[in-house]
């Protein structure tokens, strides 16, 4: 959310607004690796299964987080 904020500053940030839908999906992401990861450990069944799907939910998120953070930080940089 801090990210979200520091956009709302950054002169001209009208070009950047898709970096909000990034990062609101990025935090769903983020939230479904927790859920499934929670389920992991509930379910004895399932368990590798649903570790792996969070693990990969989980390295998506902050791939996703960082590649916003190289966007925004090359376009502060810029102005």
């Amino acid at each position: 959310m801090t990210v979200i904020s520091l956009m709302q500053l950054l002169p001209g940030a009208g070009k950047l607004r898709w970096l909000d839908d990034v990062i609101a999906v990025d935090s769903l992401t983020f939230m479904g690796s927790a859920l499934l990861s929670y389920a992991s450990i509930r379910t004895p069944r399932a368990t590798e299964r649903l570790e792996r799907i969070a693990d990969v939910l989980f390295l998506l998120g902050l791939v996703a987080m960082v590649g916003v953070s190289f966007v925004l930080a090359f376009d502060l940089f810029e102005h």
